[in-house]
């Protein structure tokens, strides 16, 4: 791998943020340049959120992903607002449980992954960020298994160290869907 931009897109309190957060960290395991660039509206919750993350071999020269090779988009509005921009032959994932509808772009590659359910019938409820990037991973390759176990170690805050096993397993799930 020599270069991926990666754009997250969906409501405030989907996990935008940190599922970028995770595959930056990972990366950085790795070894790689990378950037991590959150963005967010002025709401907590239910607002738009999005995250654009870099990998590189090289130095990165912006952090700002205007042209994805891969978009996430978790809910209808931002696979509206990006799917444009994605470029020809880069992917788009879609958690087809909140976004019903098909990607107009036939020189693009789709992955529709029922995360929300999957993440709920597992219980782990709120964690279909986790599952997509599960199916990331298994999609790309931009780390070793390891180092993104280690990412998402770095990523999960002491206070909720009890969360690391559900990621973990969300994180499973999607890479085996």
């Amino acid at each position: 791998m020599t270069d991926l931009n990666v754009l997250f897109a969906g409501f405030g309190g989907q996990g935008i943020l940190f599922a970028g957060k995770v595959m930056a960290y990972a990366s950085l395991m790795e070894g790689k340049e990378l950037s991590w660039l959150p963005s967010y509206g002025p709401e907590m919750r239910g607002g738009t959120a999005s995250c654009s993350v870099c990998i590189s071999d090289s130095t990165i020269g912006s952090p700002l992903v205007v042209n994805p090779d891969v978009l996430v988009a978790m809910n209808l509005p931002s696979l509206e607002k990006f799917e444009n921009d994605v470029v020809p032959g880069g992917t788009i994932i879609i958690d087809s449980s909140i976004v019903k509808k098909e990607v107009a772009r036939t020189d693009v590659k789709v992955i529709r992954i029922d995360a929300s359910r999957i993440a709920e019938e597992n219980g782990l409820k709120g964690e279909a960020n986790m599952v997509i990037l599960g199916r990331l991973f298994k999609e790309t390759g931009f780390c070793t298994a390891e180092n993104l176990d280690l990412g998402l170690q770095k990523s999960i805050p002491a206070k909720k160290a009890n969360l690391l096993e559900s990621n973990r397993k969300a994180i499973s799930l999607g890479s085996e869907s």
